[in-house]
C-alpha cells in the first residue's frame, strides 16, 4: 500500500518511521487495528510496541471486570 500526503512543510518535518508509528497507535487506539498487526505496521516488536502505548497511556482495552471473570472462570476450572 502507499499512502501519499499532502506537500506540507508542517509533515516534512517527520521521519517515515516517526508517521508510521503515529498511524499504527492511532488506528490501534481506535481499535481499527490489532496491537500485533500495529506493532507489524510501526515496525517494532510486541515488547517495544507495547512499551509505546504505555508511554502514550493507550489502553490495552482490558478492563478490571474482565481480570475478575477470568479468575473465575479459572476457579471452577481448578475446581473440577
Amino acid at each position: 500500500m502507499t499512502l501519499t500526503l499532502p506537500d506540507e512543510p508542517a509533515l516534512a518535518a517527520f521521519r517515515e518511521d516517526q508517521l508510521r508509528l503515529e498511524l499504527a497507535c492511532a488506528l490501534y487506539s481506535t481499535r481499527g487495528i490489532s496491537r500485533g498487526l500495529a506493532a507489524k505496521l510501526a515496525g517494532l516488536d510486541s515488547e517495544a510496541f507495547e512499551a509505546e502505548l504505555h508511554a502514550r497511556s493507550i489502553s490495552n482495552g482490558t478492563q478490571p471486570s474482565d481480570l475478575d471473570a477470568d479468575l473465575a472462570a479459572l476457579d471452577q476450572l481448578l475446581k473440577a
